[in-house]
């Protein structure tokens, strides 16, 4: 990647002394010797563990017990079993503000009713734009929810000596399809293989191995049940592989790819909504007209910037959602790709919708169990089995809101004095 030339004069003059070629060597150069003490992680967390940890930060760092009694509270320590399985070296907790938008009204196949909303957030202004967005929807009866695709992958990858050996591996892999449903099943009771894709790129064989995954988000429930696959392969295929890896970058799991507008990961859900001209100038100062035009200018903006999908702040509500309710945070990296769109109605009303291809949540599983985590997720009604497609539903509709409250606050000329007002 290219740099420019004032940046890196404006960069060294930033530098508390003067670089020679003498001290770029000596600062970059790598240094033996011992290093620190690492951290230590047991399988069952305790007050010891905790407490050695927090020895070598002490000893060996620059905190000190002041931190220590941040980090590991009264109430963290009395929990510390609660987190034994979704975390390694701990050494406390994380307090984040959690604020709540809503209600917010969605009329899905799964999700029906008014939710208040969780958002665990450091970025204010943030959950008041989906409040009122929130507010908006459910002032003109809801928005329509519908959840019409799932499926989360894994992407094993096979290194053949030629490309004939690769095409007689996929041959006889698709032949098998039916001994890799029964492979998987065995590691899972909760998911289920549901189809098998392949890309050829010379002697190198992807295969996309694609899953439902109940009501879990799914990534370590595939992973094992992929490394079965994977580990049947090797014994059996009449044609060996040179080379076989459990996942190679084809899945898109946790970044943003083009695989998202032609396949799903996790949930695919579109939400809706009409909006009256009356209820537009009431809650975003502006009118549907300029909101269009907005939205079709940001529309060729991002084009022309090279975004996958075209949105405005989809991450903000995935991201702040996803750590209230105990999901993976870094899967908003491939959630908040997605579409919006906005058109002006017959009756000069506005007609807005989402589109988002890769919702990565559970309701069970990982974080959701965790004890602040399982408080957000019973605030939503969604606490335990058989709640997924209804989460899936609510995250396109919280995106719907705030959509609606950026590009109004954009076109009423507002964003600047709201982050103003709110922000400092």
């Amino acid at each position: 990647m290219p740099f420019n030339r004032e940046k890196l004069y404006s960069l060294m003059a930033r530098l508390s002394t003067p670089l020679t070629r003498e001290k770029i060597d000596e600062k970059l150069a790598p240094k033996n010797g011992l290093p620190s003490p690492g951290l230590k992680h047991t399988s069952v967390l305790t007050k010891d563990v905790l407490e050695r940890n927090w020895d070598v930060l002490r000893r060996y760092g620059s905190l000190d017990a002041a931190d220590q009694a941040e980090l590991a509270d009264k109430e963290t320590l009395e929990r510390l079993g609660a987190y034994s399985k979704n975390i390694e070296n701990c050494v406390g907790t994380l307090k984040i503000p959690l604020g709540v938008a809503g209600p917010l009204r969605v009329n899905g196949f799964f999700a029906e009713g008014d939710f208040y909303v969780p958002l665990a957030t450091t970025e204010a202004a943030l959950v008041a734009s989906y409040h009122r967005g929130a507010r908006l929807i459910t002032a003109a009866g809801g928005c329509t929810a519908l959840l019409h695709d799932e499926g989360v992958s894994r992407s094993p990858g096979f290194i053949f000596r030629t490309l004939s050996e690769a095409g007689q591996f996929v041959l006889w892999a698709t032949e098998n399809f039916e001994r890799f449903r029964s492979l998987t099943a065995e590691t899972t009771r909760h998911g289920e293989l549901m189809d098998v894709r392949f890309a050829l790129e010379g002697n190198h064989v992807y295969m996309s191995l694609d899953f439902y995954t109940g009501q879990a988000a799914g990534q370590n429930m595939v992973t094992i049940a992929t490394a079965a696959v994977v580990a049947w392969i090797r014994e059996n295929t009449p044609v060996q592989p040179q080379r076989a890896f459990v996942e190679t970058n084809f899945s898109g799991d946790k970044k943003a790819s083009f695989l998202s507008f032609t396949s799903v990961r996790g949930k695919k859900v579109t939400a809706e909504v009409l909006l009256p001209a009356d209820l537009v100038k009431k809650y975003l100062h502006t009118i549907p007209q300029v909101m269009v035009q907005y939205w079709q200018m940001a529309a060729l903006g991002g084009v022309m910037s090279g975004t996958m999908g075209v949105q405005g702040h989809f991450a903000n509500a995935l991201t702040a959602l996803y750590l209230a309710t105990g999901q993976d945070a870094a899967c908003s990296s491939e959630s908040s790709v997605g579409i919006t769109r906005m058109e002006v109605t017959e009756d000069e009303g506005l007609y807005a919708a989402v589109t988002l291809p890769d919702i990565i949540v559970g309701t069970v599983g990982g974080g959701t169990k965790l004890p602040s985590q399982s408080v957000c997720l019973k605030m939503l009604g969604l606490k335990g089995e058989g709640q997924t497609h209804c989460l899936a539903e609510i995250c396109a509709a919280l995106c719907l809101a705030g959509e609606l409250s950026i590009i109004g606050a954009l076109a009423a000329d507002q964003f600047a004095a709201a982050h103003k007002r709110l922000a400092r």
